[in-house]
């Protein structure tokens, strides 16, 4: 079933977002729709801040001056801007009327001379509350619709699958119509999923058929109907809960990324989340949390955070209330998630008291207070890790290949006004850690797995490199000037010198690009993956507004908090390889490539709003090592031969052409029989993929993990119970990934609490959905196929005088 579910995604972008699983199904849909649209006619509109227009002409001065296209804000960047904003807000122009954009215009060519000239960010309030009026239409339509029973799915109608280059409705009887088309398929794929709950037998039982087994179908249709209440309701709120500082953000996001994608502005709070993100590590209780229906609910524990040790909280805690030290609680009930979330967080030492009504109350009026101590809380999962895979080598004995995953390039990252001091930390002193690891273990060769890194650090990756050559250039960077500065590893120590192959993926962006095209042009390492990475070829620096505006108007802002008047993150510079080849656009070629879905959906910068073009520059100087290329050919050859008769490649080209074909399809039917018919052919296939892998033999690989908390113990830690042939944590069928560190997200997308996907069949029963996954082996087919070709490559090199391995190094001819 799951190629079904990504081509369901890929069927309709939808502005609308909605993961269910985790609501009360109990609640009243239609009431908290209800409810919903009452409270947002009653609500007060966002208005400008005492103090936006300083942070716009700052924000907007910047980007003139600081920026690497150095563009001015005239009338042409003006235009633009405009129209950015708008499709930030509706980027499907299924919610703005031609009559709202034709009031816009007046703002189309001075948008420039407003924020500069006159300090004005009254544009962004204007159409931002336009685009609230018509989001709480469309819900009271909706909630309409939904009163007046099921709908047909009888006849031939299609839906346009994505209307981002479609004009706008014209008025509202077709954006009516518009909505109403959205609000089917939705409804249709609910329907799909509710009635799969038995299997795709129950999906072609008939509307007779239930009835006369004694299901109730006006049951069946109302829970449709809460389950897609509830979704509106809680995109309503949510765009309800946008404050000014919110819409200041979304705005100035819209001006910077007219300048080029990876440019944004962020607020308060969104800035300290990155930075967050950059150290791996904050201060507070140790919970992720989330928002449903109003209240701010636990979804986990970090494990060895405040919250955890106190044994006195759980997940589905519902968070009612949070007090600082001994001061009065305040009500956090319909609070914005990121406003509790700031309460709740803050410098180490400190109190924080948590009213909460827990998960196993019978009784929803139970208040239970919990004081927790706040604590640095580090983000162990987002770390480099590691795992040593023991496989037979064909001679009777085994062999050891080390894979280190390095999901970013992190590092530690001061901020202006930041709460409490992380520990250091540093990418390339914990990789180092692992090499150091898997050299003792006597692995015979290495993968860096950088499949799912968005980058980081560009530092970062410049002494990681290091960790593999002597020295030399690993990345030029070009100034707007023209200027060329090369960063170089100056150490001439080499952490690690035997076979090393890089696994990288279209999600491989930026830093790891630098990492990858450096080894890649030294020779160092083999490039294995998609036919290319993401594409990201520019410099970001992140600079607080707080220091500007201090000193532009000291003594006349509103506040003396750094961080609230949040950061900009600008493009500077473009990075090259050593070869002067830039990653920008065409990103890094592997050596041998893979086939991936992910070469055929909308991933990488190419399809991104306004790239900077591909280019190159001269050739730094560097000395070539040439371990990769005379054996190459040999390389490639197995590979594709593999490819060409591994079952699960075949897999995966099966499914690449069905997403070529659903990429390829403008329209999705509303036709419930042709649509169960598709369900009903993926899932037969579904189950024959899994009988066909529960037939296999029990691979005799061992796998063992490794990480930054066991590194330095004696000896290895049991073998995993599965192999890394059968890692639960990887998929039978590939699956479409969207990195959101990648990719940028509309705003409307941020109407989704807990998922950024499109609206697709979901599994009915996540539970049951998990239980069949763990029954069923699964395999992570470009790793496996990675550690082959590093298995080959160990075994050429062996066949040379002078053996190139991690613990007897020397240099292959």
């Amino acid at each position: 079933m799951r190629i079904l579910l990504i081509l369901l995604c890929l069927e309709l972008i939808l502005p609308l977002h909605g993961a269910e699983a985790n609501l009360n199904l109990a609640t009243d849909g239609r009431q908290t729709l209800a409810a919903e649209l009452a409270k947002i006619t009653k609500a007060p509109r966002p208005k400008p801040g005492i103090d936006d227009g300083r942070i716009a002409n700052t924000t907007a001065l910047m980007l003139e001056q600081a920026n690497y296209l150095h563009e001015p804000f005239d009338a042409t960047l003006s235009s633009r801007f405009l129209d950015r904003y708008i499709a930030t807000l509706d980027p499907q122009h299924v919610h703005f009327l031609q009559s709202d954009l034709d009031e816009f215009e007046t703002y189309r060519t001075h948008l420039g001379e407003l924020t500069i000239k006159q300090f004005d960010s009254n544009p962004a309030y204007v159409i931002y509350n336009r685009f609230l009026e018509r989001l709480q239409q469309q819900a009271a339509y909706v909630s309409q619709l939904l009163d007046h029973g099921p709908f047909d799915f009888t006849g031939n109608e299609k839906i346009q699958s994505n209307r981002k280059q479609e004009p706008f409705p014209k008025d509202m009887a077709e954006a009516r119509q518009l909505w109403r088309d959205r609000l089917r398929y939705e409804y249709l794929q609910e329907r799909l999923v509710k009635e799969g709950r038995g299997g795709v037998a129950n999906l072609l039982v008939s509307h007779h058929d239930m009835v006369g087994m004694g299901l109730a179908w006006n049951d069946f249709h109302n829970d449709i109907v809460n389950t897609l209440s509830r979704r509106y309701s809680r995109i309503l709120r949510t765009f309800r809960e946008w404050d000014g500082d919110k819409v200041l953000e979304i705005y100035l996001s819209a001006l910077a990324s007219v300048y080029d994608p990876h440019s944004e502005f962020t607020n308060k709070a969104d800035f300290e989340n990155f930075s967050i993100s950059m150290s791996l590590s904050l201060f507070g209780i140790g919970a992720v949390l989330t928002s449903e229906d109003g209240f701010c609910k636990i979804r986990e524990l970090t494990p060895s955070g405040p919250a955890f040790n106190s044994k006195k909280l759980k997940p589905n805690d519902r968070i009612v209330a949070v007090a600082q030290g001994d001061k009065e609680p305040v009500d956090v009930v319909d609070m914005p998630l990121n406003k509790v979330v700031d309460q709740i967080r803050g410098p180490k030492g400190t109190e924080v008291r948590l009213t909460i009504i827990p998960a196993k109350a019978t009784d929803s009026s139970t208040r239970v207070v919990v004081k927790l101590t706040r604590d640095q809380i580090k983000l162990e999962d987002q770390q480099a890790k590691a795992r040593i895979v023991e496989l037979p080598d064909g001679k009777g004995n085994t062999q050891r290949l080390g894979v280190i995953d390095i999901p970013s390039f992190y590092g530690s990252f001061p901020t202006m006004g930041a709460r409490g001091k992380s520990e250091f930390k540093s990418t390339t002193v914990d990789v180092a850690r692992l090499l150091a690891k898997l050299k003792q273990e006597k692995v015979a060769g290495v993968i860096l797995d950088l499949r799912r890194n968005p980058g980081g650090f560009l530092q970062e990756s410049v002494s990681l490199t290091g960790l593999f050559i002597k020295e030399g250039p690993v990345v030029q960077t070009l100034y707007p000037s023209g200027e060329i500065v090369v960063d170089a590893d100056t150490n001439p120590d080499v952490q690690y010198d035997g076979p090393l192959v890089v696994l990288t993926s279209r999600l491989s962006a930026s830093a790891s690009e630098i990492l990858a095209g450096a080894l890649q042009d030294y020779g160092r390492a083999l490039v294995v993956g998609d036919s290319s990475t993401f594409g990201k070829g520019t410099v970001q620096n992140v600079s607080q507004l707080a220091p500007y505006i201090f000193s532009r108007w000291s003594g006349m802002v509103e506040t003396n908090d750094p961080a609230a008047f949040g950061a900009l993150r600008f493009t500077t510079q473009k990075f090259y390889r050593a070869s002067g080849f830039s990653t920008q656009l065409k990103g890094v070629v592997p050596d041998i490539i893979l086939p991936s879905i992910d070469d055929y959906v909308e991933v990488g910068e190419s399809f991104m709003e306004n790239p900077l073009p591909w280019d190159t520059i001269a050739t730094a100087k560097f000395d070539k090592l040439n371990r990769v290329q005379p054996y190459l050919t040999e390389l490639g050859k197995r590979s594709q031969e593999r490819v060409a008769g591994e079952k699960d490649f075949a897999y995966v080209r099966e499914d690449i052409e069905k997403v070529k074909k659903a990429m390829a399809d403008k329209s999705v039917s509303l036709n419930e029989q042709q649509r169960l018919k598709e369900l009903e052919e993926a899932d037969a296939q579904q189950k024959a993929r899994e009988q066909e892998l529960k037939s296999r033999k029990v691979p005799t690989e061992k796998i063992y993990e490794i990480t930054l908390k066991n590194v330095d113990l004696p000896g290895l830690p049991a073998p995993l119970g599965q192999s890394n042939v059968t890692a639960s944590a990887t998929k039978a069928v590939p699956e479409v990934h969207l990195d959101p560190a990648a990719i940028k997200v509309s705003a409307t997308a941020l109407a989704a609490e807990d998922d950024n996907s499109i609206p697709a069949v979901q599994p009915a029963d996540p539970e049951e959905d998990v239980a069949a996954e763990e029954k069923t082996p699964s395999v992570d087919v470009p790793l496996v196929e990675a550690q082959r070709i590093l298995a080959d490559y160990i075994s050429l090199l062996s066949q040379h005088e002078g053996t190139l391995t991690a613990n007897h190094p020397s240099v292959a001819p």
